[in-house]
């Protein structure tokens, strides 16, 4: 069996760390004891906006997995860190567009502009972004799952939150869009993650998100799941169990 490479962005806190913390367990060196090439070790790559996550992660977990600062709206850098990658680990096998940001809660019209315009950048442009740079190579390979982070307010609403709303209703959209145009093997789904603690949740709920699914239980559950996605699950709208 060839080598995973799941590479995930938003990968310094919330559910993308608390991915590769499940992930880099699962993809321990104890599990390629005797391997004899290096490039037969499954992997994961990622980024992030904050330079100090990003070497922390570095440091904790080391090749063959690497993590780099950048912000995925920008597309420039998004491209260079996507040239990089691919030429030192291929393209992914599982590609899973996570990062993302929430507003401020507040009713739409008093919303600024600003603001409106940085959760539409990062939660879809990013995600346009990163498919850009990296889907190329996975259609070239002929394999690769692509899972676009979505959420329960991307098929469902609920007031003072709407730019993130519209964000992850365009998410669905275009990761439907996109199923359309893959060719099997290849595979694109929206995932519902549920509703876990994190500080995007806090963000909308405060202290009532305490009450919530720990990120790190989560991720015991959701790595096995995201990692049986495939072609049966190209264009279907999924939640984790």
């Amino acid at each position: 069996m060839s080598a995973a490479h799941i590479v995930i962005t938003g990968v310094s806190r919330g559910l993308g760390r608390a991915l590769v913390d499940a992930l880099a367990v699962r993809f321990a060196p104890t599990d390629r004891a005797g391997m004899a090439d290096p490039a037969d070790a499954d992997r994961i790559s990622g980024c992030a906006r904050s330079a100090d996550a990003i070497r922390d992660l570095n440091d904790r977990f080391g090749a063959p997995h690497r993590f780099e600062a950048l912000d995925i709206s920008d597309a420039a850098a998004v491209a260079r860190w996507a040239r990089a990658l691919l030429a030192e680990a291929g393209p992914p096998t599982l590609l899973i567009n996570n990062a993302g940001v929430i507003n401020t809660p507040a009713p739409l019209h008093e919303v600024p502009l600003d603001e409106f315009r940085r959760v539409l950048d990062v939660n879809v442009t990013g995600t346009f972004n990163t498919l850009q740079a990296l889907l190329p190579a996975m259609l070239d390979a002929g394999r690769g799952t692509i899972v676009n982070l979505s959420s329960g307010w991307g098929r469902s609403t609920a007031p003072d939150v709407a730019p993130y709303c519209a964000s992850k209703f365009a998410i669905e959209g275009l990761t439907r869009a996109l199923a359309d145009e893959l060719p099997a093997p290849l595979a694109a789904v929206a995932l519902n993650p549920g509703v876990i603690d994190t500080d995007m949740l806090r963000a909308a709920f405060g202290d009532g998100a305490a009450g919530c699914q720990d990120p790190r239980d989560w991720a015991e559950r959701a790595v096995p799941y995201l990692l049986s996605l495939g072609r049966a699950q190209n264009g279907v709208a999924c939640t984790v169990p």
